[in-house]
């Protein structure tokens, strides 16, 4: 046996420590099957996977995160500049708002609102300030967006899109001197109002097959016969464009007679065209399911424009996937999730309330525990979505462009926010679905499918998307190896390839013994940043970080190229990366807080939920792998004693919710976005006025009702309690006038609006 064990090592020495072996008997077969089963790629998809950078999701990938540089991030805070403009020029932004009357008929956001957010710069929070713009942080951008989203959809939208994909953030950062000086300072104070035209008919999440041409040649403008484009384009779907000034267009640029030079097929570009250019068409409307931002087409037929129309000038003829790339994942990561960020605000605002003063069968519907049940989510999910928020705006904000953290970010939170609104619709029911001014919660309701749909379906993101891009763009030598697999000199690859496969392989056996031997004992062993109650999530962590990490290995040795169009498979590898980027999120939120003691029930099942839907991922990726063979030796890797991850227990629902049921700072934490506004008529600061009345008063109510259950008081038929226990001495004149405005503001809280005729 020691003779055995002997030879076997002296072999795998030979084997692994001798260049011209290795090369010959592991390298170089090796090589030949990465590029038989390497995903081709096309060109857009090239340029998506290396537009953007690397980030947290990096460390989540390796199998061993870094926990000190997640707290090294900091804290995301707003400059007193930014407090200042929210403390006035938002709060009287939202005092403009009557959201029904917006909707339902204008159609449109009123004309002082139009020229507030002109005169105020809010088309401009992003602009450099050397322009005239206000140049805020990601994390300010997004909370002025949640903010106002509090409030509007519709006006929410009308501020995000000029903030988000469009021409101020692509000048920004591509545009030529000439088209800065030209463009900005007049974008900044609005009297240009921006679009972007990018989906049409037929393409839609598929960005890169727009089928909208530009053809390189000679024609006429300003009376001279120049060298430019003419461009033919049908595009849907474009915020704004029913009342922008300028367009900012991407299509498929051609140059068949060589005027740029030897590459006829340019790829995509982007142009910047005034709409008063002679040929373009705007001004039609869609209809977002009945919400009021102005969202419609644009088309062109034979447009003539010059070449340095095009943003960053001839030059960037062909690079417009890439800054496309870039600028969408910058609004993927603000944008979208600060709209799911504001439903949460509001949903755990007005539903936490709503459950305290609403009663049935003589108890508050907040303790029924199918309604805890419900509740609990909305609270979880809020948490999460502030966590989200602020991690990515801090990336977004250490300028950082992490493409698959935006990815994420898009694709879950939109998700949350629609479970959000579901269950606040679920829990206020019949307050919910009856339109009014007084209802807060329809057009919320009514706005989840856009953000699901806009920017990339959720589904294409999920299955295509997060993975498709993480998996390679994380991995720490899949790229390198595919670089080395496609060089023209064969034995120049076979060389790199020889160096990073050694690499691999050690760092697939460090993955793989890591996950079994926490598997084994229960996470126990890994490293943790904290003591505490939340120490033993960020070991858990640990062990799915290294269980995805040779999970990834496996699959992609597997199936190779085919992996690509395995999406189920794909998306639940990707769906792994997602629940640790949350669950980061939701530990730094917690640090970040000051580890505040309150939160702890709510941080609990947040990191619950967290752990086991990544554990139940990665459970399907054994059950479903295609190979049985290492489908059982994964299987023994990552779960040699079972699934023991858990959700939430009954009793840490019971605690989540407990202490959002009454004003705490808890509370305020998870409703700072959407707050009290004087004079507001929304329908908020009435289920708010008796959420606190009926809390002021909650131990008179119970000193009434025990007296009422010993027969201390006498009621009558139509005999008002409180008057009644006046009257026999259990509370004073000045306490029962208190319960009765209580209980009139209750009345209001749960009333619904009622109309003549429809």
């Amino acid at each position: 046996m020691i003779s055995f064990l002997l030879l076997l090592t002296a072999l795998i020495v030979v084997l692994f420590g001798v260049t011209s072996v290795r090369r010959q008997v592991i390298s170089r077969p090796a090589f030949a099957f990465f590029k038989r089963v390497l995903p081709p790629l096309s060109d857009t998809e090239r340029q998506a996977m290396e537009a953007g950078d690397i980030w947290w999701e990096g460390e989540l990938f390796g199998g061993k995160p870094d926990w000190d540089r997640l707290h090294g991030f900091g804290k995301s805070e707003l400059t007193p500049q930014e407090q200042e403009f929210i403390k006035v020029q938002v709060s009287h932004a939202l005092s403009l708002i009557d959201d029904y009357d917006i909707v339902h008929n204008r159609r449109d956001l009123p004309p002082e609102l139009w020229e507030y957010f002109r005169k105020e710069g809010f088309f401009s929070l992003i602009i450099p300030k050397q322009y005239g713009g206000h140049e805020f942080s990601a994390y300010a951008n997004s909370t002025i967006v949640s903010m106002l989203a509090s409030r509007s959809i519709s006006a929410a939208v009308t501020v995000m899109v000029p903030n988000s994909l469009g021409p101020g953030e692509l000048l920004s950062h591509y545009g030529t001197r000439e088209q800065k000086e030209q463009w900005l300072p007049a974008l900044a104070k609005g009297d240009e109002i921006p679009c972007f035209a990018l989906t049409g008919p037929e393409a839609g999440s598929d960005a890169g097959a727009i089928p909208d041409t530009g053809v390189v040649c000679l024609g006429e403008f300003a009376g001279e016969e120049v060298t430019g484009i003419r461009l033919n384009w049908d595009k849907r779907y474009i915020t704004l464009a029913p009342v922008a000034t300028v367009l900012g267009l991407a299509f498929k640029l051609k140059d068949p007679d060589g005027l740029l030079g030897d590459k006829q097929d340019i790829g995509i570009t982007c142009a910047l065209i005034p709409v008063s250019h002679p040929g373009v068409e705007t001004g039609i409307r869609h209809d977002p399911l009945g919400l009021a931002f102005m969202n419609g087409t644009t088309r062109g037929k034979d447009v003539f424009i010059p070449l340095d129309w095009i943003i960053g000038g001839a030059q960037y003829a062909g690079h417009g996937w890439r800054m496309l790339v870039e600028c969408l994942s910058a609004g993927r990561g603000i944008s979208l999730p600060a709209l799911a960020t504001a439903s949460g605000h509001m949903a755990t605002k007005t539903t936490t309330a709503y459950s305290a003063v609403r009663q049935q069968f003589g108890m508050p519907i907040g303790a029924f525990e199918g309604v805890q049940e419900a509740l609990a989510r909305i609270i979880g999910n809020t948490y999460q979505l502030e966590a989200a928020r602020r991690l990515t705006t801090t990336g977004l904000d250490l300028k950082v462009k992490p493409s698959v953290v935006t990815a994420i970010a898009k694709y879950h939170m939109t998700e949350m926010g629609r479970s959000v609104m579901n269950d606040a619709m679920d829990i206020q029911a019949g307050k919910g679905i009856q339109l009014g001014p007084k209802n807060y919660l329809g057009h919320h309701y009514m706005a989840n499918p856009l953000s699901i749909t806009v920017e990339g379906a959720n589904i294409l993101t999920r299955s295509l998307m997060i993975f498709g891009q993480g998996a390679t763009r994380c991995h720490p030598f899949v790229l390198k190896e595919m670089a080395a697999a496609s060089m023209d000199d064969e034995e120049e690859g076979l060389d790199q390839f020889d160096e990073l496969l050694i690499s691999h392989i050690i760092y697939a056996y460090k993955n793989g013994f890591r996950a079994f031997g926490h598997a084994l004992t229960g996470s126990r062993l890994a490293t943790t940043p904290v003591s505490g109650e939340t120490r033993t999530y960020y070991q858990h962590m640990e062990r799915i970080s290294s269980g995805l990490a040779i999970a990834t290995d496996f699959a992609m040795l597997v199936m190779g190229g085919e992996l690509k169009r395995r999406e189920m498979m794909s998306a639940r590898l990707g769906d792994v990366l997602s629940q640790l980027y949350l669950a980061s999120a939701t530990l730094k939120l917690f640090e970040d807080n000051g580890r505040q003691y309150e939160d702890l029930p709510v941080v609990h099942y947040v990191m619950q939920t967290r752990l086991q839907q990544a554990a139940a991922a990665l459970k399907d990726v054994v059950r479903n792998f295609p190979n049985p063979v290492l489908k059982f030796k994964l299987g023994l890797i990552l779960f040699p004693l079972g699934n023991h991850f858990n959700g939430p227990s009954d009793e840490t629902v019971r605690l989540a919710v407990e202490g959002m049921l009454k004003p705490g700072p808890g509370r305020s934490r998870l409703t700072f976005l959407c707050p009290d506004l004087e004079g507001d008529t929304s329908g908020i600061a009435e289920v708010e006025t008796a959420f606190m009345a009926m809390h002021c008063t909650q131990s008179l109510r119970a000193r009434v009702d025990k007296a009422i259950r010993k027969g201390k008081v006498q009621l009558k038929s139509g005999d008002n309690r409180f008057d009644a226990a006046y009257e026999a001495g259990i509370i004073t004149a000045e306490e029962s006038d208190k319960l009765k405005q209580a209980d009139e503001a209750r009345k209001a809280a749960i009333a619904v609006d009622e109309f003549d005729k429809l």
